[in-house]
């Protein structure tokens, strides 16, 4: 952001003294492209002022940049000419504690004359959040973090296994270390289902600010697997026939400091409004797939049976439900309840993602929707008529399909604006003809290493 408020300039000046006080000497200035790879430039902490002011240089290619960094070509988005500008927001300035010497800024992007750049994903969720609170709304959403580290296995035995924190339990601790030492609050932490696969969950925060940690925890989890001699993949897959990373996404909807998700008269305790939101979710999740599940690997990790939730339907605690409703502890439903996104996965922007979940629930709020009953199976052994009579359907199963879906939505386009809803759709579709012919093996190798 940059700051324009009359004590601006003490500001900087305080947190540049600060930061030298604990030996930054370099701040990493980043931003999420459009395939859900995380760019930066590096500033020297003694330009922090300057930075604020005037931003950083940075071409707007990048928003037509695919995972191999190779780049979309559509006219009038992307090109060789112009420039952006990328302004750091102070209030998520944070010291890396894995990574000494160095701080970390999210960056929004700017016009060279200073106006909002219609592609940056910050000024997206931003919007979204505005939207929500002119109908008195406001969200608290946070993201589970999957990971596999390689090259040797750390922590191999049972899933979720205590036997696993014989050897990995250090490098956890270092994990979360890092973590509370940035300020980010951890809930949880533990051995996933494959060998060397670990999850982190953190504490639920305004939209903005939770797209802003996912950034951070997954930097913070790469310094320190390569402080242990190891490399974290967030990626959808990491093995051919592997379960896959999800990124999970839990929302809740609040207005008055009441959640809305309980302490009314709808499905499992919801309020109207918070039944409409989810409906709204539940209705585009086609066409939200393409940016939640954004590159062809992603649809190599929707398999049925697998926790990935791959069917349209929600369910109370069903984990093969895409959209799952939490009640949390009986005590404690009011300050806890929440809905789960199990179908999405960290190749994704987080910005896209939040600020799309959003239009789509605010969409559902507008025409008062309501949800279909739940159901309380897997789908995948359920009787295909019975899906069929409930409008129960498999999500997406290709890049390619639920890129004609996201097509179709009037409500991601107006949520997005033209500019950023067409290079989303040129990004899509581009990384669908990439890898239109890889075999299935060749498409996890390639993209293992890139989130």
């Amino acid at each position: 952001m940059s700051v324009d408020t009359t004590d601006g300039a003490a500001r900087v000046e305080r947190e540049m003294a600060l930061l030298s006080e604990a030996g930054v000497r370099l701040i990493a200035v980043s931003w999420v492209d459009n395939a859900g790879v995380s760019r930066v430039k590096g500033v020297p902490l003694g330009r922090l002022p300057q930075l604020v002011d005037r931003g950083v240089g940075m071409s707007p290619v990048f928003d037509m940049f695919l995972v191999d960094d190779s780049a979309a070509c559509v006219s009038g988005h992307g090109g060789p000419v112009g420039d952006l500008l990328l302004k750091p927001d102070l209030s998520r300035l944070t010291r890396l504690a894995a990574q000494p010497g160095w701080a970390w800024a999210p960056a929004n992007r700017y016009s060279q004359d200073g106006d909002a750049y219609p592609g940056c994903h910050r000024a997206f969720v931003n919007r979204m959040c505005e939207a929500a609170a002119v109908l008195g709304l406001s969200l608290q959403m946070g993201f589970e973090t999957e990971w596999n580290v390689g090259p040797r296995s750390l922590g191999g035995g049972p899933a979720y296994g205590l036997s696993r924190l014989s050897d990995a339990g250090g490098y956890l601790l270092d994990v979360v270390d890092a973590l509370t030492a940035q300020g980010v609050e951890v809930l949880q932490v533990h051995p996933e289902y494959e060998p060397g696969q670990y999850e982190v969950s953190t504490a639920a925060e305004s939209p903005l600010a939770a797209a802003d940690t996912a950034v951070l925890v997954r930097h913070t989890v790469r310094t320190v697997s390569h402080a242990h001699g190891l490399k974290a993949s967030f990626a959808p897959l990491t093995t051919p026939f592997g379960v896959g990373n999800g990124g999970h996404v839990h929302l809740s909807l609040w207005r008055g400091g009441e959640n809305l998700m309980q302490g009314g008269a709808g499905p499992r305790g919801m309020t109207a409004e918070g039944e409409s939101f989810l409906a709204g979710i539940l209705r585009a999740l086609p066409a939200l797939a393409a940016i939640g599940c954004p590159t062809p690997a992603s649809y190599l990790r929707l398999a049925p049976s697998a926790w990935a939730g791959v069917y349209r339907c929600w369910g109370w605690e069903n984990r093969e439900a895409a959209l799952r409703f939490v009640t949390g502890p009986a005590n404690a439903a009011s300050a806890c309840a929440n809905a789960e996104l199990k179908c999405f996965d960290q190749a994704a922007n987080p910005y896209l993602v939040v600020g799309s979940v959003i239009a789509a629930g605010l969409a559902g709020c507008d025409e008062a929707l309501r949800l279909p009953e739940e159901f309380s199976h897997d789908p995948a052994h359920a009787d295909p008529g019975e899906l069929r009579r409930r409008g129960i359907e498999r999500l997406p199963t290709s890049l390619e399909e639920a890129v004609r879906h996201l097509e179709d939505s009037a409500v991601l386009r107006k949520a997005m604006g033209d500019h950023l809803f067409e290079t989303v759709l040129a990004v899509r579709g581009a990384e669908s003809l990439l890898f239109a012919d890889r075999p299935r093996a060749e498409t996890v190798e390639a993209t293992r290493w890139r989130y």
